[in-house]
């Protein structure tokens, strides 16, 4: 899988990097735990983190010129074990300087076609406002706790009511989880794009639809392997979405992360339009070989390492 991962980019000059795993700064992201560690030196000790993606790095290398890059690491992200989850897993994560989001979407296809062993016959393309709605009846673009609360308790999630109260990301990320994810198991690969601006993470708001984010995500067989986006590229933005995350950490009792100042120095350079996405390899690997577990494509998953 990997020779054939290398392969693809290499006939499209698209340039391999590395860059560091132990980093000075992490993302704020408050749906996200992480390792810390402290680098021993005098006259003070410095706090270390393990990378939850090689994400802010390539960016640095993006706009110091590098041109589309891609990279094959491990990223680390605490508090997350089970069935599609381990501490340490691989990743492949790409930028195409100059890309639209379709155009990258249409090159994940290209590839995950040249990796899987099983044919795929189609590739299906679907705007989360219209998979959302046909699941459960409900607009995921503009919140109605009435209705929301009212779904919940009529289809067997009543705990999201309790949980979710007023927070219309968290009650997105409940009932796709639970009810419109599990309807994209019948699909070999499936893209869900256009995800709600609340839930934009690193990608750019749509700039003909205020209420959308340019945003996808890669589901094989139901499980998800990849999140991809057409980067933001405002430092002053994106420094706000930062200090929107630390509020939120701070509110659920999480530790307020510093922001990674040299990432957004890079921001303020000029980072250059581009699509990127990160994939999990251990997840497509699981799904090409037709496993159910990621205990059965790790060679030492987390309770034997």
């Amino acid at each position: 899988m990997l020779a054939t991962i290398r392969t693809f980019f290499a006939q499209k000059e698209v340039l391999e990097v590395e860059t560091p795993l132990l980093c000075s700064a992490t993302g704020t992201d408050p749906q996200l735990d992480f390792f810390a560690s402290f680098y021993r030196c005098k006259p003070k000790n410095k706090e270390m983190f393990l990378q939850t993606s090689p994400e802010f790095a390539m960016k640095r290398l993006l706009a110091a010129g590098s041109g589309s890059i891609f990279q094959i690491c491990k990223a680390f992200r605490n508090a997350e074990t089970g069935r599609f989850h381990n501490p340490e897993f691989s990743i492949l994560e790409w930028y195409r300087v100059g890309f639209s989001l379709d155009q990258l979407m249409d090159e994940v296809a290209e590839l995950l076609i040249k990796v899987n062993r099983q044919a795929i016959p189609n590739v299906q393309k679907i705007s989360y406002k219209d998979i959302f709605e046909q699941v459960t009846g409900l607009n995921p673009l503009v919140f109605c706790q009435q209705s929301y609360t009212e779904y919940a308790l009529k289809n067997g999630i009543k705990d999201a009511v309790s949980l979710c109260e007023t927070d219309h990301s968290m009650w997105l990320d409940f009932i796709f989880s639970y009810k419109v994810q599990p309807s994209l198991t019948g699909q070999m690969l499936c893209m869900v794009y256009g995800y709600p601006a609340i839930q934009s993470s690193l990608a750019r708001i749509n700039q003909q639809n205020s209420l959308v984010s340019d945003r996808f995500e890669v589901f094989i067989k139901g499980v998800e392997i990849g999140n991809g986006f057409f980067e933001l590229s405002d430092a002053v933005e994106q420094e706000q979405r930062f200090d929107l995350e630390n509020k939120a950490r701070k509110a659920k009792g999480l530790a307020v992360i510093k922001k990674d100042e040299k990432f957004l120095a890079a921001l303020r350079a000029g980072l250059p339009e581009c699509s990127g996405i990160a994939l999990g390899l251990d997840r497509l690997l699981m799904s090409v070989a037709d496993f159910d577990s990621l205990d059965d494509v790790i060679a030492f998953p987390f309770d034997r390492a």
